[in-house]
């Protein structure tokens, strides 16, 4: 019989624990304070500390390669700002009910319109958005206004804190579809019942396509526009802002044009240079509320920047 891995037992019975009691112990402080209190001090905790970490270097990389007309002041400032959104989003999760709930006016939705044949269940959509202000704020309008509902997310590597993340998004309904097989048969199951799948697109994925961002290829998820093309689906860009504490911006804008010629490996393509494209607009305007920290660009695009 093969003898236990040290490694892993010390994963699976004192770092997974203590993460989620760590995380746990996070969420049950935050929600004993008023949302905006909550999010405030997420926030203040977040531009205080979150700078003086070494994963910050990779936010001004990132920075340096997608803006490099930036000086180092305005690049230091929306660093700053992004940890602060990042603080403000870790504290909001223990506050995601309110926060989704119509009734708190917490999330000002524009251009609903344009994918209602979609959240009454006649056509079905595709809704694209990023890691910016709350992103968890897409999943929660998505399951309150649509009659059927997936968002496609990715689970963190430590199982307990999957759980208890799942029980935070649940909290107004609307299927999670966790990246992988299973996750895509979610989805295609909610498309093929003219339902509404929303996803965040702005992460690398060292197998999909090659899309310029920033004027240099990143490796895309194609799957957003993979289902779009498959059910001829609508194919939503969503914005989401963040206009105050535990206080949001969603807008819907009207669906893009599915393209009709070309293979479909081309068409796909095309669907996804526009979206990286809108992506990169609403990143330019806002900086501080987009998430740097992802290695969104091929390591061959670092060195050979120096970065």
């Amino acid at each position: 019989m093969a003898q236990p891995d040290p490694k892993d037992l010390m994963k699976r019975y004192v770092r997974w624990p203590l993460e989620a009691g760590v995380f746990w112990l996070w969420l049950a402080i935050f929600a004993l304070l008023p949302v905006e209190t909550a999010s405030n001090v997420g926030g203040w905790l977040g531009r205080h500390v979150g700078p003086h970490l070494r994963l910050s270097r990779r936010a001004t990389r990132n920075l340096r390669l997608a803006m490099p007309e930036l000086s180092a002041e305005q690049r230091s400032r929306i660093v700053r700002e992004m940890w602060d959104n990042l603080g403000r989003t870790a504290a909001e999760y223990a506050h995601l009910r309110t926060i989704g709930d119509p009734a708190e006016g917490r999330v000002e939705c524009i251009g609903l319109e344009n994918a209602r044949a979609t959240t009454s269940g006649q056509k079905p959509g595709v809704a694209f958005s990023a890691h910016f202000a709350n992103w968890e704020v897409l999943h929660l309008v998505a399951a309150e206004r649509s009659r059927r509902s997936a968002s496609i997310v990715r689970d963190p590597n430590n199982p307990l804190v999957s759980q208890i993340l799942t029980i935070r998004r649940s909290v107004h309904g609307g299927q999670l579809a966790p990246k992988g097989t299973n996750g895509a048969r979610t989805a295609l199951a909610t498309l093929g019942a003219n339902g509404l799948v929303a996803m965040l697109i702005d992460q690398r994925m060292s197998d999909g396509i090659a899309v310029p961002f920033f004027a240099h290829t990143a490796m895309t998820a194609p799957a957003a526009a993979q289902m779009a093309v498959r059910f001829d689906a609508h194919f939503f860009p969503v914005r989401l802002e963040r206009i105050g504490p535990a206080r949001f911006r969603m807008t819907v804008l009207p669906s893009l044009e599915l393209p009709t010629e070309g293979s479909r490996a081309e068409r796909i393509g095309t669907l996804m240079t526009q979206a990286n494209a809108i992506l990169e607009q609403w990143i330019r305007e806002q900086p501080g509320q987009w998430l740097w920290l992802h290695r969104r660009w091929p390591k061959e695009t670092y060195r050979e920047l120096g970065l």
